[in-house]
């Protein structure tokens, strides 16, 4: 089969490979009909040292169950599946308690042994705790909506549960990529009252306004943190969703969050240390946040997808082959793409 490979910054390959196989009873094998480029990716795309080994990338996929493993239960041969970003028993402590990317038995996609996502054939271990089965379409609209159930939605829903988004809070959403706009649906949906979208990309801004966000600010670092506290009264909001990871990104929420409020943060930190002293004390902000376990949320975000009442899948804005996969990378990282969906 042919699978994306990253060998270092900048270097991403597609190349042929073993096809998967089974190994334990516990596994599926599965053909992956739809996954994409994560901006998460783009960090050891930007970074990553140089290897002679390529390592396997890649990590959100819906795809068809080619075979299944003797002990496997919940899903068989020709079932429609989509598979969240870290593999899990389910079944675990940690699992029990909704935190399936705590998983005492899981993992990661691309990791020693495992396949990545942006592949033709993935093996999923324990398949019957990861997979969640869906209804199969020839729609290319609603493929893309139930491939963000993987990450981005889940992600952007899990930023605002965290940061405790209800009916009639006010919201900062940090971050116009595809897990900024998933958090302004996500925000839109539990029922903000204002949703404020800091970002600049004309583009991306529009379509956090479809989404829902009632007001777009542009400026970053203190000027931005001023505009968002003259549209609230110098209050600031209730909860705030950093969809970034970066340190500026976390300063920022803290300057716009209000007291008693939360900060929720969902980009992958790409610093160490972080300004959590006195003022956080003093005003009583609650920080939180991490890993989505989308296993969790996929059971309770997929009746809105499969209706319609929500299109997650339109930060998707290109659509590519395989083969174009680097050409993918390029595009997201040198922001000429929001999202780059794959179909094999």
């Amino acid at each position: 089969m042919r699978a994306t490979l990253i060998y270092g910054a900048g270097d991403v390959r597609v190349e042929t490979v073993p096809d998967p196989k089974l190994v334990e009873p516990t596994d599926a094998v599965v053909r992956v009909v739809r996954s994409c480029i994560c901006g998460s990716d783009l960090w050891p795309y930007g970074s990553m040292p140089a290897q002679e080994q390529g390592r396997p990338i890649g990590h959100e996929f819906l795809g068809v169950v080619e075979e299944t493993g003797a002990d496997v239960t919940s899903v068989r041969k020709g079932d429609l599946v989509v598979a969240p970003f870290k593999y899990s028993d389910n079944t675990c402590e940690f699992c029990q308690e909704g935190l399936q990317t705590s998983c005492l038995n899981g993992g990661n996609w691309g990791e020693p042994g495992v396949d990545g996502g942006q592949g033709e054939i993935v093996r999923v271990p324990l398949a019957d705790g990861t997979l969640v089965q869906l209804p199969h379409t020839e729609d290319d609209d609603l493929l893309a909506s139930m491939l963000t159930l993987s990450d981005v939605f889940s992600t952007g829903h899990h930023a605002a549960v965290t940061a405790g988004v209800t009916k009639g809070k006010t919201v900062t959403v940090i971050g116009d990529g595809a897990v900024g706009l998933s958090a302004v649906l996500a925000a839109h949906r539990l029922g903000a009252e204002r949703i404020v979208l800091m970002g600049r990309h004309e583009q991306r801004t529009a379509l956090g306004r479809e989404f829902g966000a009632t007001d777009v600010v542009a400026e970053r670092g203190e000027e931005g943190i001023a505009l968002v506290r003259e549209l609230t009264g110098g209050r600031g909001t209730h909860t705030v969703l950093e969809c970034v990871g970066t340190k500026p990104a976390f300063e920022m929420g803290l300057g716009v969050v209000r007291p008693g409020g939360a900060l929720s943060r969902v980009g992958v930190p790409q610093y160490a240390d972080g300004p959590i002293g006195r003022p956080v004390f003093v005003n009583n902000i609650t920080i939180t946040g991490g890993v989505a376990p989308a296993r969790q949320y996929i059971p309770e975000l997929l009746p809105d997808v499969l209706e319609g009442r929500y299109q997650p899948g339109r930060v998707f804005d290109r659509t590519i082959g395989l083969s174009e996969v680097p050409a993918g990378y390029r595009a997201m990282a040198d922001r000429e793409a929001l999202k780059v969906l794959v179909k094999p």
